[in-house]
């Protein structure tokens, strides 16, 4: 299905039934509005023909990160100078109203009534539907896109996830994957929190940036297995997955990326 002029709610929704999307499904939503072209009504109509499409029994969710809330001067360790104290006093403590930067699709779902929100500071996510407290209830500093947090959480509940005019550069459960590999690469992320009400920074490990190197491969490498379902929405080029079977198979693969080149 290809559609190229104004897309409307019902437009949407039917393409949401081509692609495959059910009644019932935990679906975790990747989008970038601007990739469809002209949306009558915008990011909400986008939510609201999603929330149709799972219905009533099903629950949507998205990553509403905020790397604004991050140390502005990682490299600089030590009594930091004046004006680098000033930029870290200047970053806002994480809240479950702090705005999201993944988009106006996720802010849209972050805004709508009925929607929780896990507590990271930086890899927050919303969830509405019958299971999203299931979703968001636990969340761990560290690696918080790992095993226990919401991306888990999808997994356990055998949720799938929809890629709306976005690559596997965007897709997060390939960082989830990479996790579970003892070889994957690693990041320090730093970020403000009230620990006994002082304001202190935090720590904590978590799996590197990918910067386009191994995901599209990956996740390329995953499509021709053939069981993605893509349609063309608008502009965009949207893809259907499932989150279990995606994980397996970027697991291993990644782990075997991942091993030290020797030489010979």
């Amino acid at each position: 299905m290809q559609r190229h002029d104004v897309l409307g709610g019902d437009e949407l929704l039917a393409a949401w039934r081509d692609i495959g999307v059910r009644p019932g499904d935990v679906l975790l939503v990747h989008a970038s509005l601007s990739a469809f072209g002209e949306v009558a009504g915008g990011a909400a109509v986008v939510v609201d023909s999603l929330r149709a499409a799972v219905g009533a029994s099903g629950t949507l969710v998205m990553p509403a990160f905020t790397p604004q809330v991050a140390d502005p001067d990682p490299s600089v360790a030590g009594t930091p100078s004046p004006d680098v104290q000033a930029r870290r006093d200047g970053v806002p403590l994480f809240t479950s109203e702090t705005p999201s930067r993944m988009g106006a699709v996720a802010e849209a779902l972050r805004r709508l009534p009925g929607t929780l929100r896990s507590d990271h500071p930086q890899v927050s996510v919303v969830a509405n539907g019958p299971v999203a407290s299931r979703v968001v209830a636990r969340q761990s500093l560290g690696y918080g896109v790992g095993e226990d947090s919401p991306f888990g959480a999808v997994r356990a509940l055998g949720g799938r996830i929809l890629l709306l005019g976005v690559g596997h550069n965007r897709n997060t459960f390939l960082h989830h994957a990479e996790g579970r590999s003892p070889r994957h690469r690693r990041k320090l992320r730093r970020f403000p929190a009230l620990v006994a009400g002082e304001r202190v920074w935090l720590e904590t490990a978590d799996v590197a940036d990918d910067l386009d190197t191994l995901f599209p491969v990956v996740g390329e490498e995953f499509e021709r297995r053939g069981t993605t379902s893509t349609v063309m929405i608008g502009r965009a080029l949207c893809r259907l997955l499932d989150a279990e079977e995606l994980v397996a198979f970027a697991t291993a693969r990644l782990d075997e990326l991942l091993r030290p080149v020797r030489s010979s």
